[in-house]
């Protein structure tokens, strides 16, 4: 029996395909490379020394994801395929539409043929959207304020009436919030297309040069300095939070939603302090106009999922710093470009 990872390519796909390897499951991954390089699987193999069985296709392609199906025996779905950004899904409300939630339908389509109904979904935090307390904890209405995190609270209302409807379904809703850091090996980490839409990329392609100066977005909020403030995990944590939570798939029936965080919120500003600590040298910014869909503050309650899953970010700032920052050092240019044939499939 096999694990199949939708979007496994990706940042925080890659680090928990090396947690999955590392446990001893068998996995198979599905990706379309738009917004990842197949070089990043080739080091997953190098790290963990053990192949991983790809697919270069599209969740949208539902002859070809039938095909995967049909081709191996899958056990559960670990379900990150996705756009992710933030402002772009502003701009581009459409796109992110169509490809979140339309794919995400065909994946529960065919899971469901072929009776698979266990599942650990990729949600987000902008599923609280704006709210007036903190720390954010599950219970909490929610009310997403922009485009990107209503596809994910869309998608779990969606995953919740599949349950309603299917009561052998088990799924689990991982709630990220900022997820930074990168393998204490350097040879995989985030490496985003174009200008970083998030905070830390940015910092660090500042700091090696490819950058000239870090945008700060907003330092009018409502918070101590005026920056928005985030609560930041560290990738590894993240992705052994999916183990755990493939493990409370497998062996029970129910959808839950849990906080992936540390339960601690850090200013940008203060992210920025950390990163020269750690480099040794200044990193160089400028105030600019809030971005739309931006909230003041937002951390986790993590209790849930330490309670049920028996799970805690163990990582601290420092940690999240030095790996992504080593990271960076050494590949300035990220994988640059590849192509998927030095990647077994």
């Amino acid at each position: 029996m096999k694990i199949l990872v939708t979007g496994g390519a990706g940042y925080i796909g890659t680090h928990t395909c090396i947690q999955l390897l590392n446990g001893g499951y068998k996995i198979v991954v599905i990706d379309n490379f738009s917004n990842s390089n197949p070089e990043a699987l080739r080091r997953v193999e190098q790290i963990t020394e053990k192949k991983i069985k790809l697919y270069r296709t599209d969740l949208l392609d539902q002859e070809a994801l039938i095909k995967v199906f049909e081709e191996n025996s899958i056990e559960a779905v670990i379900h990150f395929a996705g756009l992710k950004a933030v402002g772009e899904s502003v701009t581009k409300p459409l796109k992110y539409y169509q490809n979140n939630i339309a794919g995400t339908l065909v994946l529960l389509e065919v899971m469901e043929t072929f009776e698979v109904e266990k599942l650990v979904f990729s949600s987000s935090a902008t599923v609280y959207g704006n709210q007036q307390c903190v720390p954010l904890n599950e219970s909490l209405p929610l009310q997403a304020t922009n485009p990107y995190g209503r596809t994910k609270l869309m998608i779990e209302q969606i995953m919740e009436d599949v349950y309603q409807s299917n009561k052998n379904w088990s799924i689990a809703l991982l709630r990220y919030f900022n997820p930074v850091g990168a393998h204490e090996s350097g040879l995989i980490g985030e490496d985003p297309s174009g200008l970083p839409n998030n905070l830390v990329p940015y910092i660090t392609q500042v700091a090696v040069g490819k950058l000239a100066k870090l945008s700060v977005f907003g330092n009018d909020y409502p918070t101590y300095d005026g920056t928005g403030i985030r609560d930041y995990i560290h990738v590894m944590d993240l992705a052994d939070g999916h183990i755990k939570a493939l493990e409370k798939v497998l062996s029970t029936r129910g959808v839950e939603a849990y906080n992936l965080g540390t339960g601690r919120g850090f200013s940008v500003l203060e992210m920025v302090q950390a990163f020269e600590e750690e480099i040794g040298k200044p990193i160089p910014y400028e105030i600019k106009a809030r971005r739309p869909g931006d909230i003041a503050v937002s951390y986790a309650d993590p209790s849930k999922a330490e309670t049920e899953l028996n799970w805690r970010a163990e990582r601290g700032l420092a940690e999240m710093c030095r790996d992504s920052w080593n990271w960076q050092k050494l590949n300035p240019n990220g994988y640059e470009k590849t192509t998927e044939k030095q990647v077994t499939s």
